[in-house]
């Protein structure tokens, strides 16, 4: 309701050329999951579905208040999510009505794998955007900032958005980000970097909350790196680490190199608030 109210109350200003920013961070589908009237068993699936089909509605209203106030043609509109879906959604259940969150990635929020950091990114600008565009830009939500600081035209400020490339030309159809690698990390604080196809985990299992779990994947015996080919196994199944130890070598370079200087974007090295330990204790690259 404030969201609605905030857009209403800026709308004359913005048709005047003074536009607005709304960041909106609904705690749906979030836990807890409590789906509110009407919306509550409206799925025919389970709590977590009716969450989902609420967060749709409030989506539908906000959208139609910025088009009755003749803003539609040239707001854009981002909607996206900060992690993947969270197990609390009883993944099982939704499987027996073939759904799967994840869809074809490996784990779920909190996770190293991709099921834990893949998410849907949908821009809306009419006036930019034609509809059903859709892109493999490599992309992260640290891309946000840049984006609207270049829409806007906006000076880069020598800190903030350090770790941000911007998507207008992805929006506007003129080529991809200059984003060439992403680095993420898990809830039990494991890092991943991806560059290319390659996809580098420091940890020997999920990194989180499925299985297998670090001391459960040291148990087994597991080695301390996984090496994925997201190109021809983007389910990450095969851990090819072993078979390429100089993209171990080299993606772990790189990522502690972005580390260092703070920053994956070019300028003045920025450091960090803290030493960061990449591989644990008597942990050896494969090769060595």
């Amino acid at each position: 309701d404030k969201s609605i109210a905030y857009v209403k109350a800026k709308a004359a200003a913005a048709r005047a050329g003074r536009p607005f920013f709304l960041y909106l961070p609904l705690p749906a589908p979030h836990t807890p999951i409590v789906p509110v009237p009407p919306f509550k068993d409206a799925s025919g699936l389970n709590p977590y579905a009716d969450f989902v089909m609420q967060v749709d509605h409030l989506m539908g209203q906000l959208l139609d208040v910025v088009k009755a106030a003749g803003l539609d043609e040239n707001t854009l509109v981002i909607f996206t999510s900060d992690n993947g879906c969270s197990p609390e959604a009883n993944f099982p259940l939704l499987a027996q009505h073939d759904h799967d969150p994840s869809g074809p990635f490996r784990g779920h929020k909190a996770d190293i794998y991709e099921g834990g950091h893949r998410v849907p990114l949908l821009a809306r600008w009419p006036a930019a955007i034609p509809p059903g565009r859709t892109t493999d830009t490599l992309t992260c939500l640290t891309d946000i900032y840049p984006t609207l600081a270049e829409i806007t035209r906006q000076p880069r400020a020598k800190e903030g958005g350090e770790d941000g490339f911007s998507l207008l030309p992805v929006f506007m159809g003129k080529g991809k980000s200059a984003r060439d690698t992403l680095i993420s990390h898990s809830v039990e604080g494991s890092f991943a970097i991806r560059q290319g196809d390659w996809k580098l985990c420091l940890c020997r299992g999920s990194g989180g909350w499925s299985a297998p779990k670090e001391n459960v994947a040291k148990k087994q015996g597991l080695p301390p790196l996984q090496l994925f080919d997201l190109k021809d196994d983007p389910a990450e199944t095969t851990n090819v680490a072993a078979d390429h130890p100089a993209e171990v070598s080299r993606l772990l370079q790189v990522l502690q190199t972005q580390v260092a200087a703070g920053r994956c974007t070019p300028g003045e090295p920025l450091g960090n608030d803290r030493n960061v330990t990449f591989l644990p204790a008597g942990v050896s690259l494969p090769g060595d």
